[in-house]
């Protein structure tokens, strides 16, 4: 999937290789464990942002094993924006997806000191934001010999930058509230965004099945207004409008549907 797709493969990997114990990180105490190298931390200031105040300073450092400054190392500095991923079955697979951003590859100073200052905490792609969590990790490595296929020399270490949402509500109206196979399903409704936040391109989903994360979905217009139909199966149980506004910083909205679907069996 492009969300994974990442020259240096950074977010995609390196919770498997924490996991593995092929990439070190930093631990709590700053000592490095037996063996390595060198220690890398990174912060960020402030560690929470809002919808009017999204920029942050990232910070680090990448020390020795005995403590003294490393200079002069090359840090790979990344924003991920990260998503949940949708499972009904509860299968043992991963349940997030990356949305990596390269944000630099500052060099420690003297001190073994970094930053990048005034970083914008926020979505740059197009993709949905239908499942997006309110974290979003900046991540720094140091791969002494920049091969990731060599992760026994890299050193990497994160930090969860909070992302405090203004919310938003969705309200519907329904062509019937009894339904049966065949039937078409029709909703209208409204998507409401905090004031001053432009409502069109709001993603308007509809499930009508629990096994499908959505059965059809539509975008709202510039005054928020949708209009959604489908087909009614005899398996539909679960009807559910969910929205995904195209700002991070606005919590979609999720609304259960009042319909009785006449054609399952009755229990």
């Amino acid at each position: 999937m492009p969300r994974k797709s990442l020259p240096t493969r950074l977010a995609a990997t390196a919770a498997l290789l924490l996991a593995t114990g092929a990439l070190s990180a930093p631990a709590a105490s700053a000592d490095p464990s037996p063996g390595d190298a060198y220690v890398v931390t990174v912060t960020t200031n402030p560690a929470t942002t809002t919808y009017g105040n999204r920029h942050v300073d990232v910070t680090g450092t990448v020390t020795k094993a005995d403590g003294t400054p490393a200079p002069n190392i090359p840090v790979t500095v990344e924003e991920v924006v990260q998503f949940t991923t949708w499972n009904p079955w509860g299968d043992p697979i991963d349940p997030h997806y990356y949305e990596p951003r390269d944000l630099g590859k500052p060099v420690t100073d003297a001190n073994g000191k970094f930053t990048i200052p005034d970083v914008a905490i926020d979505h740059a792609t197009d993709s949905s934001l239908l499942n997006v969590e309110r974290g979003v990790q900046i991540t720094a490595l140091y791969d002494e010999d920049g091969d990731l296929n060599t992760p026994q020399d890299g050193y990497f270490a994160d930090t969860t930058v909070g992302v405090n949402t203004q919310s938003s509500s969705v309200s519907y109206r329904l062509s019937k509230k009894k339904v049966k196979a065949g039937d078409i399903l029709t909703v209208t409704g409204k998507v409401t965004l905090p004031k001053g936040v432009q409502p069109q391109g709001t993603e308007v989903f509809l499930q009508t099945y629990w096994e499908q994360e959505y059965d059809t979905k539509v975008t709202a217009t510039y005054d928020g207004f949708f209009v959604m139909s489908v087909r009614v199966t005899g398996y539909d149980d679960t009807f559910t409008l969910r929205t995904a506004p195209r700002d991070m910083y606005v919590a979609g909205a999720q609304q259960a549907l009042p319909i009785t679907n006449t054609s399952l069996p009755r229990g």
